[in-house]
């Protein structure tokens, strides 16, 4: 018997290197095929945007929003705040000819068409990218990165991204992931599409639209003055249009022939202004909700807010735009990711693409360094020119500092350099017991002397007080110094013969 197992039973056998198994660890237990969702019986999986569902319609009605002016700026004023973070390319666990490959790579490129695509994966939901690939020498790279439609594209049934080819019939040519990134915001296993931000400016921009045509129409209506003419009670129909075409002729050029027996009347339209304001009332609105849902705030754009809301409202944009800024980064990365792959192997580690704010980051880096300084760090002029991007001439080297030789003492040894031999045994030499002798015994005569004459101490202090301005124990002292000098030179180089035997 080839397998190897035990007979539990005269009628089971079970094997031990084939365990039996329901289900595998990788297999989805709980997944649309087996699932009673409606959308799981299609052949591809639509978009579940609530809009575009009841509008039956793909992403392109969202692409006539950005046609409005608050819409669009908006639009727009996200997108700067993105281009304006500093970026760059971070080594990270990288190889270093890895690094300069990507970098390489990156710098002929568009960056900031390929981010402002980018970037319509917050406005959509999702942005798909096609890579454009080219040989260079042996290695493979992106000649370019392509933003396409997103309505070309659709999710099937295991989330993976289809192109709506002409000859693919419903379900669609699933693209290649080496040729397609795709960007996206919010995306889950139950919406791959991602969540679209102007998704939440539909029916706001819609009744917007709508508040305005009705104001424009109330303006036209009641905003200029009526022209009433009157004409006589057995006028005929021809003598009543022909006041008519007069008083039409009145408004345009402010001139008008009436019989002289017909009179004309000015009457300004009062107690509009009320119903006015409701038009107002309903545009504001609108402006207020589109302002918050593109930029998570409204105290930034209307008049009626204050410095401190201000701020405050600046900071959830900032917020939004770290969000923005994260969207680029993943799509980035996982391009950079393929590329590495191709050229490198999987198992290399690949660079890592980031944005970041640089006041925030100098902010930071300056209270770290000042903190260092005061502990006593110091720093080179080549740290400062390279952690702050400064230019060459922007810091004066200052000459270092002399220390000042300390004075002799003699509890504290004099180290100083041993020119050669001969100047040690020069300095030897120079000192004899004799000359010791004489020196001591004459420093130290004044001081035996008021030991001898003194009764308490305090007379033996006032004696030596009187007798030391004629102290002369200079001498003493430089001779003193050189023996303690002799010493610690001739310890050293016993030391390091030692060593060397």
């Amino acid at each position: 018997m080839s397998s190897k197992g035990l007979w539990v039973s005269p009628t089971e056998f079970v094997r031990f290197a084939e365990p039996k198994r329901e289900k595998s660890f990788t297999d989805h237990i709980a997944s649309r095929s087996r699932s009673f969702d409606a959308q799981a019986l299609g052949m591809y999986l639509p978009n579940p945007d609530p809009i575009l569902k009841a509008q039956g319609k793909d992403i392109t009605v969202y692409r006539d929003l950005r046609s409005q002016a608050l819409v669009g700026g908006n639009i727009r004023r996200r997108k700067s705040a993105v281009l304006a973070l500093e970026r760059d390319l971070k080594r990270g666990k990288a190889p270093v000819r890895v690094e300069r490959f990507i970098r390489d790579w990156l710098t002929d490129l568009d960056l900031d068409r390929i981010i402002r695509e980018l970037l319509d994966a917050s406005l959509f939901g999702f942005q798909p990218v096609e890579l454009m690939w080219k040989p260079v020498g042996l290695q493979m790279v992106p000649e370019d990165l392509l933003g396409k439609p997103a309505e070309w594209f659709l999710y099937d049934q295991d989330n993976q991204l289809r192109f709506r080819a002409r000859d693919a019939g419903l379900k669609g040519e699933l693209c290649d992931p080496q040729r397609f990134i795709v960007a996206r915001q919010d995306a889950t296993y139950n919406n791959p599409y991602g969540f679209a931000d102007l998704s939440m400016c539909f029916w706001p921009a819609v009744f917007m639209k709508g508040g305005l045509k009705f104001w424009v129409q109330f303006t036209e209506k009641y905003g200029s003055p009526w022209v009433i003419g009157k004409h006589p009670r057995g006028a005929t129909s021809g003598e009543t249009d022909l006041l008519l075409d007069s008083l039409e002729a009145m408004v345009q050029d402010a001139v008008a022939a009436i019989p002289d027996d017909a009179s004309i009347e000015i009457v300004e339209a009062a107690g509009k202004a009320g119903s006015a304001d409701v038009y107002r009332e309903l545009l504001e609105y609108c402006r207020s909700e589109i302002n918050v849902a593109m930029l998570g705030q409204n105290q930034t754009t209307e008049k009626d807010s204050n410095r401190a809301s201000a701020t405050a409202g600046a900071e959830v944009t900032k917020d939004i735009r770290d969000g923005d800024a994260g969207i680029v980064a993943a799509a980035l990365n996982a391009a950079i990711r393929l590329v590495v792959d191709i050229n490198f192997g999987e198992s290399v580690d690949a660079p890592l693409y980031e944005l970041w704010e640089q006041e925030e980051i100098d902010k930071t880096l300056a209270e770290r360094d000042k903190n260092l300084t005061d502990a006593g760090v110091k720093f080179t002029p080549a740290y400062w020119a390279r952690t702050y991007n400064l230019q060459e001439g922007d810091l004066v080297e200052l000459p270092a500092p002399v220390e000042a030789t300390p004075a002799v003492e003699f509890t504290e040894p004099v180290l100083r350099p041993v020119l050669d031999q001969a100047a040690l045994d020069q300095a030897i030499a120079d000192i004899s017991a004799e000359q010791l002798q004489e020196q001591a015994e004459q420093a130290l005569l004044p001081v035996i002397e008021a030991l001898q004459q003194g009764r308490d101490g305090t007379e033996v202090l006032g004696l030596l007080a009187e007798v030391s301005p004629d102290l002369d124990a200079t001498a003493l002292q430089d001779r003193l110094a050189r023996l303690m000098f002799i010493a610690d030179t001739w310890g050293r180089l016993s030391a390091a013969a030692d060593l060397e035997d």
